[in-house]
């Protein structure tokens, strides 16, 4: 007995070990087996999925675990906690499972942190919950009494929706002797209960014969279900009907039309009268297809009741009776295979799927799993998966019917920040039907971008003596990052300016990049200041960049200039600066240079030297750019001796700074005369003083003049305009009058004459420069015309042209001629060489002599009340004051003289050809040959 309990107990321990052992090999394969009986409440315990599958699901919430399954219901759920799976609604098995032996559920778990699916296959077990039923409780039978005994007479099938030994398992009869019952297996394995006579039958006996049939099923306990059966006995009927053929199979598509006629059954029975009528009814058919067809009792065709599905069922099969009057019949077979169509689309459901995503994650990271079925069956149900290819993501087939979206390279959250990936599913049916579903997923930043200035290099001007704190510019970074990562501050990068820490030079701010300056910068000092601004994002680990800067300090005007020679004299010094020119110097002979210097630059640094005062000022002369000293004409016997000089030295800034230089010049032909003229303090030149005075009166003396002189023309000019008021219109009664009766200002030429110049007038009178011509002390006067050339008068030409409308005179195009020529711009101390020329009068005297002659010319011109006369090309200069006076020396700015009340226009029209033949003849002669001609 005991070796007995023994052997069963080891045959357990094995059977458990190998149901154990099979558990594990399916585990390990990504799939679980469970077994639960149906009817069990919801919420019972299905299996322990966490142990099976070695999930930790309470220490990792993160990476959690659910329950999917491609059906509408979900029958499971997973329990977060302790990773029990469990039923989450009613099991029926016979509804679940209707005519399936293995009733099996699928369903899969999905852990998410693990993006990883494990298939679980859960068998529901049936239990005896159906008894067996009769599709009719009542059946009634009608017998011939001539019905021979043995005859066998189908009865009313039982169903028991359950299976194996709970299902249907035998019948039982009870009720009268005349009758036997006889059970016949079918191939199916079914049960088919016949009612066989045992006895004849007499109507005169008994009409009718109540029966009962039992079905009996195999549970424990078993179920019983029962019909009543009554059999009528008729008179005789010897003809039975016969269906044209035992078995009617048709194929019809599953979208067929509602209401159409599937077939027509046909069935004859040779009797005539009632006992040759024949109607036809189901003998067995399951509930399902007597829901979907109708057999119609006359006629035998059966139609659609509602539409077909190939996904529900995919065959029907049940049998036919042909009855007649006489209770005779015949039985057929009726399969209706159904055809499946393309009709269902295919179905995407997504499992797991991630919302947002690092831009730095590998490629063939899993972001979504998703389950696709299509209903239809054959090509109609396979499915074929894609995504769009702009995308960079692409689908790996997990499962069966699973796919996974995996990142096909890695992401740039700066190109992409979001992504609505479209997943196509299309079967293989024609047409072709799709289906689709979009993922939404959100690419986080990781700080892969360091700032980008908006420019390569940075440069700004600041001029010196600048305030504290002043703005220098603003350097801007952008990052394309996002958030904290795009988050850009800036530093200065370390750095020394003149031994000094670059960070008490400059600053710059931390959020905005404006760079400030922290100190007043000197040009003199510091003129270049290049730095490295740093910009950092907020990220972890932070980028990075970098961008020089260089500031300019731009030089203000904030230097005079400094006097290198002549030396300053120091406090109690003798003479400094002390120069010796010769007796016999010829004009034009270098007696000194002032030399000066400017620590500005470029305009603020250009230096121009003037003589502001002298003791004999028409004897020295300065250059305007090069600062030299030379004789304006040769010293003679009555110049003083000693001579001081002030010269002044201005910049070109703005406002100009100047500085002052003193020489002082001995006239003395050597060393000891030099230093004789330096020791004779009794014998003292003649005061600066005395000659200023005298100068002031030869000026007002001048001025006087020629104020008298305008006046005398002024009323000699009225006296004109009276008689020619006086005059008929076309008289010519004085074109004999000698042109001695007019005024004439040849005194005047003779004096303006002493004082001709070669002068270059623009619209700026600050660079207007003269000349002064080699012979321009001549005193000879020009001699009048011939007697016997009348002078023309105003009644003749003059008129004329003044009754000539305006617009016949010819107007001169304006001279845009006023540029400075090479050796007239500006530049630094020395930067000429040689004579300059063009310097404007060096005192007042020579500028209101120059004044007086421009306006003597033009009045005279208005006298005449015609172009200025004289030769050709001389703008009528050159004949009264001097051959040298001729327009190669005077630029052509008649254009822009206006002379009140004339018409006249100062033109060189006529002349400009011949102005190379009338100046060729006459050169200059120097100073030298004009003082032997003496």
């Amino acid at each position: 007995m005991c070796a007995a309990s023994e052997g069963r107990w080891g045959r357990r321990q094995r059977a458990l070990l190998c149901c154990v052992l099979v558990a594990a090999w399916e585990a390990a394969c990504g799939q679980l087996r469970y077994s639960v009986p149906e009817e069990l409440p919801k919420g019972s315990f299905v299996g322990d999925v966490a142990k099976d599958l070695a999930l930790q699901l309470a220490a990792n919430r993160d990476s959690g675990a659910r329950v999917v399954s491609a059906d509408r219901t979900q029958y499971f759920a997973l329990h977060a906690n302790s990773g029990h799976l469990v039923t989450a609604e009613r099991l029926d098995r016979e509804q679940l499972c209707e005519g399936v032996q293995r009733c099996e559920l699928r369903c899969e778990v999905i852990v998410e942190g693990e993006m990883r699916i494990y298939r679980i296959e859960v068998e529901i077990k049936d239990i005896n919950d159906n008894a067996p039923s009769f599709r009719e409780a009542e059946k009634e039978l009608r017998m011939s009494e001539m019905t021979p005994p043995g005859s066998r007479f189908p009865l009313v099938e039982a169903h028991d929706p359950d299976v194996g030994v709970n299902s249907l398992q035998s019948y039982e009869l009870s009720g009268d002797e005349h009758f036997s019952l006889s059970v016949q297996v079918g191939t199916d394995g079914e049960k088919r209960p016949e009612l066989v006579l045992a006895k004849a039958l007499d109507r005169e006996e008994a009409v009718f014969h109540e029966l009962v049939l039992r079905a009996i099923d195999g549970g424990e306990p078993s179920r019983t279900g029962t019909a009543r059966i009554r059999v009528s006995v008729l008179d005789a009927n010897d003809n039975a009907p016969v269906f044209s053929q035992a078995v009617y199979a048709v194929r019809v598509p599953e979208d067929v039309p509602v209401g159409s006629t599937l077939l027509t059954l046909t069935a004859i029975d040779a009797d005539e009268g009632l006992n040759g009528n024949v109607k036809y009814l189901f003998e067995k058919i399951t509930d399902k297809a007597l829901k979907i067809f109708h057999l119609d009792p006359e006629t035998g065709s059966i139609r659609l009741l509602r539409s077909l599905d190939f996904e529900e069922g995919d065959s029907y099969e049940f049998r036919v009776q042909a009855r007649d009057s006489g209770e005779l019949f015949d039985t057929a077979t009726v399969s209706i295979s159904v055809t499946d169509v393309n009709d269902n689309a295919p179905e995407i459901s997504v499992r797991s799927a991630l919302s947002e995503i690092s831009e730095d994650a590998p490629s063939g990271t899993v972001v979504a799993l998703l389950h696709v079925q299509d209903r239809d069956s054959g090509a109609n149900g396979e499915v074929r998966c894609s995504v769009v290819e702009s995308v960079p993501f692409r689908l790996e087939r997990a499962l069966d019917n699973y796919y996974s979206v995996v990142t096909a390279r890695e992401l740039d959250r700066e190109e992409v920040s979001e992504y609505n990936v479209t997943v196509w599913a299309s079967d293989g049916g024609s047409p072709s039907l799709r289906s689709s579903a979009v993922l939404a997923l959100r690419v986080l930043d990781v700080n892969d971008n360091a700032p980008v200035f908006a420019e390569a290099r940075y440069s700004a001007r600041l001029p010196e003596n600048n305030a504290e704190g002043a703005l220098v510019l603003t350097v801007r970074a952008w990052d394309a990052d996002w958030g904290q990562n795009a988050r850009v501050r800036y530093r200065l990068a370390e750095g020394r300016v003149r031994g000094a820490p670059l960070s008490s030079y400059v600053s710059v701010q931390a959020e905005t990049g404006a760079l400030y300056a922290l100190r007043s910068f000197d040009y003199e000092e510091v003129r270049e200041v290049g730095l490295w601004v740093r910009a950092e994002d907020g990220g972890a680990p932070a980028l990075s960049s970098n961008v020089s800067v260089r500031l300019l300090i731009v030089d203000e005007n904030d230097n005079a200039p400094q006097v290198l020679y002549p030396p300053a004299a120091a406090a109690g010094a003798g003479w400094t600066g002390v120069e010796l020119a010769p007796r016999s110097a010829e004009p034009g002979a270098l007696v000194a240079k002032v030399v000066a210097v400017d620590a500005d630059a470029g305009q603020n640094a250009w230096l121009s030297y003037e003589l502001a005062k002298a003791t004999e000022p028409g004897l020295f002369r300065v250059g305007l750019h090069s600062g030299e000293v030379r004789t304006a004409r040769s010293p003679l016997a009555r110049d003083a001796p000693r001579h001081s000089l002030v010269v002044v030295v201005k910049d070109q800034g703005r406002p100009a700074l100047s500085a002052t230089a003193t020489l002082t010049v001995v006239l003395a032909e050597s060393v000891a005369e030099l230093l004789s003229e330096l020791g004779s303090a009794a014998a003292p030149a003649e005061p600066a003083g005395s000659l200023t005075r005298w100068l002031v009166l030869a000026v007002a003396a001048v001025s006087c003049l020629f104020l008298a002189f305008l006046l005398l023309l002024l009323a000699l000019r009225l006296r004109r305009w009276r008689r020619s008021q006086l005059l008929p219109p076309a008289s010519g009664a004085l074109r004999g009058v000698p042109a001695s009766h007019f005024v004439g200002i040849d005194g005047v030429r003779a004096f303006l004459h002493s004082y001709s110049h070669e002068v270059s007038l623009t619209a700026d009178s600050r660079k207007s420069q003269r000349r002064w011509a080699a012979d321009s002390c001549c005193n000879t006067l020009p001699a009048r015309p011939p007697p016997d050339k009348a002078a023309p008068l105003l009644g003749e030409d003059a008129a004329g042209a003044r009754g000539a409308p305006p617009d016949a005179l010819p107007q001169a195009q304006p001279n845009t001629d006023w540029r400075f020529s090479q050796t007239q711009r500006p530049g630094t101390s020395g930067s000429q060489n040689g004579e300059e020329g063009g310097a404007w009068p060096n005192n007042q005297f020579d500028t209101e002599m120059l004044q007086a002659m421009i306006l003597a010319s033009a009045n005279e011109a208005a006298d005449g009340n015609s172009t200025l006369g004289g030769s050709t090309g001389t703008m009528g200069l050159s004949a009264r004051y001097g051959p040298q006076f001729t327009l190669q020396h005077v630029p052509d700015y008649r254009q822009n003289v206006y002379i009140p009340g004339s018409t006249a226009t100062l033109t060189n029209a006529a002349g400009k050809s011949n102005a190379k033949g009338s100046s060729g003849g006459n050169k200059k002669k120097s100073g030298k040959k004009e003082k032997e001609k003496k």
